[in-house]
């Protein structure tokens, strides 16, 4: 697959031989990142609000992959990460995945979630942002494996999907394949942070506010050359 992205200015792009449609907003995740999980509830937000002139694609991008993917305990910021997150969005963190950071031994695999993850849009691309939310909740919540297949499994069914096709993809290797193309695209934007989110329209990509910012601010932010919802927020008050 051949990604390309140039121009001189270093926040924006070009857009071409990314394949993707325009205009379009795209959204690079990672399924084992919490400060995704605390955004979640805004991208979906952001889904209805730009519906149907707008789609809003959503890649995983790995954050733990390689010498990163190892014992959560490796990373003891993420306690205190999580607490800043759940202030910020209101986000809610399970007592099962509190369990996992007290126990300390679980492996963050983000290639195992981002396959999980590419089996179930697979089945339902316009449903993906809540596809990557069900996903998010087993582990922030259930403190489920996202590397088991009988997690997305179990989302397939519960989302009316095709669970016999997702276990499929998971086992052949296929979900495998497409999470490394996700990967790749997330490389050629130079996309090295989690949350991202990007407006790509006239040939151009542009880094959009995410963490923190209201559905209306990131709207305005990207200059969408249609109308589009605008009267939406999600910032938690203080």
């Amino acid at each position: 697959m051949q990604l390309a992205m140039h121009g001189d200015d270093a926040d924006h792009g070009r857009a071409e031989g990314l394949g993707l449609p325009e205009p379009c907003a795209l959204y690079v995740f990672d399924a084992y990142c919490g400060w995704c999980w605390g955004a979640s509830s805004l991208i979906q937000e952001l889904v209805s609000a730009w519906a149907p002139s707008v789609p809003v694609v959503v890649i995983s991008g790995g954050l733990f992959v390689g010498p990163r993917s190892a014992r959560i305990d490796t990373y003891p910021h993420i306690p205190g990460a999580n607490r800043r997150i759940a202030d910020l969005t209101g986000v809610r963190f399970g007592d099962s995945y509190d369990e996992l950071l007290r126990d300390g031994s679980f492996v963050l695999d983000s290639l195992g979630a981002a396959a999980a993850f590419a089996a179930l849009r697979a089945q339902a691309p316009s449903r993906a942002a809540g596809l990557a939310h069900r996903l998010q909740e087993a582990f922030y919540v259930h403190g489920r494996s996202l590397s088991e297949p009988a997690t997305a499994i179990d989302i397939a069914r519960q989302e009316g999907l095709d669970a016999v096709q997702v276990e499929q993809d998971l086992e052949s290797g296929r979900a495998r394949e497409w999470a490394l193309r996700d990967f790749e695209m997330a490389r050629a934007l130079e996309v090295s942070s989690y949350p991202t989110l990007l407006a790509l329209h006239s040939g151009q990509v542009i880094p959009l506010p995410c963490t923190g910012a209201s559905a209306s601010a990131i709207t305005a932010a990207a200059g969408w050359p249609i109308g589009t919802a605008a009267s939406v927020h999600h910032q938690r008050t203080t």
